[in-house]
């Protein structure tokens, strides 16, 4: 097992330990608070920001795990929220129930803005200097909030039954889904005390990355069931997709594109970076 690997490992058994104690007497909101955590996803994010830290600076892999964990839990929240009836009404994520069928609509919203606020706490407790934690902060509240993550659902929410021009949808995805996956790259980067130019290079990097998991994404949706997604699938009818407006060999042929273009760029990374990313990236390419 490389180092990298044991550390992706040691991660999972961090996230399943670092629970926080909920003050109060709900009844079941310490449980609810991180269920959606605890039933699995790929850590896709996290495993980006490793890839980076891991390569550039490995001495700091462990003292990653409080921004990785921040990064996953503004990702859980963001799912937690697109499954709501106000969004999606989706009753399945990660192989689970969604948190407002196995409990209310009350709860998982507020369990959302929980993990939500908690990403910054614990970005503010990482074992890292005073700068690099604000630099993270900024990153991920920018990317994660108002002009990036928010911003993105918004608009899929607004324009639901209205067709836009292709041009439109990616500069819904780049914001929706894009530049969080680029923020865990930069957050590497910043841990690992890389300079302006590499932290610039694995954004732009990460925002064609995200573009194709979204068109991936879009094709799941279209093409397999919930059992085999582990999520709600086929909901995606009156958006605006890829696969709507381009059709489904369309979008086939845009995720190819991109996945050239994102193979291309990894030629120009850190021999080791490229090398870790080109395995992490290898399962969704086939």
């Amino acid at each position: 097992m490389s180092f990298y690997e044991q550390i992706c490992v040691e991660f999972e058994f961090f996230l399943k330990q670092s629970a926080p104690k909920v003050e109060g007497f709900h009844p079941h909101f310490q449980k609810a608070f991180w269920e959606m955590m605890e039933c699995g996803g790929k850590r896709f994010r996290p495993k980006l920001l490793f890839c980076v830290v891991c390569s550039l600076n490995p001495t700091l892999a462990r003292n990653a795990f409080l921004p990785a964990l921040a990064l996953e839990c503004l990702h859980t929240y963001s799912l937690i929220h697109d499954d709501l009836p106000a969004m999606d009404n989706a009753p399945l994520r990660r192989g689970c129930p969604t948190l407002h069928k196995s409990y209310d609509e009350t709860v998982a919203t507020l369990v959302g803005d929980g993990l939500n606020t908690y990403a910054f706490y614990l970005l503010s407790i990482a074992k890292l200097d005073a700068d690099t934690r604000i630099c993270l902060v900024k990153e991920l509240s920018e990317n994660g909030g108002i002009n990036g993550m928010i911003i993105g659902q918004a608009m899929d929410c607004y324009f639901e039954k209205q067709s836009l021009e292709i041009s439109s949808l990616e500069t819904i995805h780049i914001h929706k889904t894009a530049k969080l996956i680029a923020t865990a790259l930069k957050m590497g980067a910043i841990i690992a005390d890389a300079s302006a130019q590499v932290q610039n290079v694995l954004y732009e990097f990460g925002l064609k990355l995200g573009l194709f998991f979204q068109i991936r994404d879009d094709i799941i949706d279209a093409t397999l069931t919930a059992n085999q997604a582990g999520k709600t699938t086929h909901k995606d009818i009156e958006k605006n997709s890829y696969v709507n407006l381009l059709g489904l060999q369309g979008a086939k042929q845009k995720a190819k594109g991109l996945q050239e273009l994102i193979l291309n760029d990894l030629k120009n990374l850190e021999n080791d970076l490229s090398e870790k990313l080109r395995i992490l990236l290898k399962g969704y390419f086939e």
